[in-house]
């Protein structure tokens, strides 16, 4: 069924797609894997694709050996995202929603600290002036949002979103479904879904899936669990 959705959509004229990172690496920065599954999965549907990211420094650098912060290393948003987005990827400040067609959003904890504060203040947090910008835009303009592991925190704190952190307990495979508690209290909805799913609030044109909230599940069911918020974000574009 999904194939079908992609050989529809790539029929169709091109879509563009904005995609938004937050740095290189899934401790301090954007999640590697997800990001290219999210521009894997939007290359099979012929889509035309930007990737863009703040222009400022990391929260904090981590050492992804072992987990350490390194106090003494300061890092660009920007330049460390534009190791993923190699045609060149643009400062956030540039992305306007009446260029594109839809918007995405690929995990890892740069999105809990970099494209916000989640990761400090939790349901307190507040986001970014240009993220917060840009997700208004597209959502004032009817154009979709997808969102994968813990950036759906953006959606619930902006837009008051209907989101998917996998599950709201706790668990081996969900250590972190805490999340789920503070997407309430920032006045989101959160539901439960199979990891392979994700959960549209249509209303608000808003996609999530679990992706690496989920923390023991093999690569090809993280892969599937991207393809369906890509999917399912593609299907909501209005042509």
């Amino acid at each position: 069924m999904l194939a079908a959705s992609r050989s529809a959509l790539s029929a169709a004229a091109p879509c563009r797609v904005a995609v938004v990172l937050s740095g290189c690496g899934h401790l301090d920065g954007t999640e590697i894997r997800e990001a290219v599954f999210t521009l894997t999965e939007l290359s099979k549907a012929n889509a035309k694709v930007q990737c863009f990211a703040p222009n400022k420094n990391q929260m904090h650098v981590v050492n992804h050996c072992d987990g350490s912060v390194d106090s003494g290393s300061t890092r660009n948003v920007l330049t460390e995202a534009s190791r993923i987005g190699r045609e060149g990827t643009l400062p956030l400040k540039d992305l306007h929603a009446a260029d594109f067609d839809a918007l995405m959003f690929p995990g890892g904890f740069g999105a809990a600290k970099n494209l916000s504060n989640f990761a400090v203040k939790g349901s307190a947090m507040t986001v970014d002036p240009d993220v917060e910008r840009v997700m208004k835009e597209f959502n004032e303009q009817g154009r979709p949002i997808g969102l994968v592991c813990i950036a759906p925190v953006l959606a619930a704190k902006v837009l008051k979103a209907e989101v998917t952190m996998g599950s709201d307990t706790v668990s081996e495979d969900y250590p972190n479904a805490g999340a789920a508690e503070a997407v309430v209290a920032m006045g989101g909805k959160h539901f439960n879904t199979k990891l392979n799913e994700a959960h549209v609030d249509k209303a608000k044109k808003v996609v999530t899936s679990a992706a690496y909230m989920n923390n023991t599940a093999p690569i090809h069911e993280i892969q599937a669990s991207v393809a369906a918020m890509v999917t399912e974000t593609l299907g909501l574009i209005e042509h």
